[in-house]
């Protein structure tokens, strides 16, 4: 009981300290705003930043539980993301739209973008702004794990495994590993090979 009080004095002193960020942005609505003070942020070092980021985000995403850990150097783009609890972020990471359920961890260098259509072309060849794209949420399930330099561009199954360095381009089951680029389903979770039936189509 002593350390839980304790504990939420902490997260007390730190929700504080980021409100007058969190006002300033409206409480995640004005995006201009709020993507200063994310990757101000970004940069505060140690567990001590840990604590700041998580408590800016509470206040900011649509969803973000203080259970979790972001490490320094990442950040979410987008207020619109959501965050469950225990979900370990390591260094480096930049996040889209992203739902990231909960117990899911993140290695270092990982980008999940907000789907694949952000930055489309005019007939001429031009390409257009990013009000033009079509940004899309992401979604990577609970007790997952994403390799570190992974890029993440389509949903992600419950208690999936995403090798290092894999693009996955196309949904992968859920308690499957998918590795390479474009990412592919190797073998399920448990060891066995994948079934067919649960494979996107092309795989």
């Amino acid at each position: 009981m002593p350390g839980r009080l304790l504990k939420s004095a902490i997260f007390g002193v730190f929700l504080a300290a980021a409100f007058p960020a969190a006002v300033l942005c409206g409480f995640g609505r004005w995006e201009t705003s709020f993507g200063f003070f994310a990757t101000a942020y970004a940069m505060a070092p140690g567990i001590l930043g840990d604590y700041l980021r998580i408590a800016f985000y509470r206040m900011t995403l649509a969803e973000c539980s203080l259970t979790s850990r972001i490490q320094f150097g990442s950040f979410f783009a987008h207020p619109s993301a959501r965050l469950g609890s225990r979900v370990y972020i390591g260094s480096y990471c930049i996040l889209g739209k992203a739902v990231i359920g909960a117990n899911t961890q993140i290695a270092s260098g990982v980008q999940i973008l907000s789907g694949r259509h952000q930055h489309p072309r005019s007939e001429t060849g031009t390409i257009l702004g990013s009000e033009e794209g079509a940004f899309q949420e992401v979604a990577i399930g609970p007790n997952c794990w994403i390799g570190a330099a992974a890029i993440v561009m389509a949903d992600v199954g419950a208690g999936s495994t995403v090798g290092a360095g894999s693009v996955v381009s196309r949904p992968i089951p859920p308690a499957s590993v998918a590795v390479g680029s474009p990412a592919r389903v190797v073998k399920q979770a448990d060891g066995r090979e994948p079934s067919k039936q649960a494979l996107p189509k092309g795989q």
